[in-house]
């Protein structure tokens, strides 16, 4: 053997008589202090890896912000959903009622000014708010 492999050896059978130690007192139950740290070699970290994770972290698509609110609609419109969501279904398409609704909405945004109000006419008034307690 070479004198490094040598020190190497004696590094090794060093740190495995450490661990045993430990291994062995915590067996025991003892609390004796013994050192097992084992120490890993350092990778140098160059300006450029740095600068890859940042940038990668930028390129991850941030989350979209998300607001839960509430209406109110006639339960002939909520039944209008469940029946585009069963055509959807028999389809292979699985959809749930907000998304039905943000679909209409891209269509709604997607129309003339006079297509719209048209579209918006042709919807029941409502009264809004929560119904009266009996």
């Amino acid at each position: 053997m070479t004198t490094k492999n040598q020190s190497n050896a004696k590094e090794n059978t060093a740190t495995l008589k450490t661990t045993n130690a430990v291994v062995k007192n915590a067996a025991t139950k003892k609390t004796s202090k013994v050192d097992n740290t084992i120490h890993k070699p350092t990778k140098a970290v160059s300006s450029v890896d740095v600068a890859e994770k940042k940038s990668s972290k930028k390129d991850k698509s941030r989350k979209i912000k998300m607001t839960r609110d509430s209406y109110t609609m006639p339960e002939s419109d909520y039944t209008k959903l469940a029946i585009l969501k069963k055509k959807c279904l028999e389809a292979g398409i699985h959809v749930k009622k907000s998304e039905l609704i943000r679909a209409g909405i891209i269509r709604l945004s997607k129309l003339t000014n006079a297509a719209l109000l048209n579209a918006v006419a042709q919807v029941e008034v409502i009264k809004t708010g929560r119904p009266a307690k009996d």
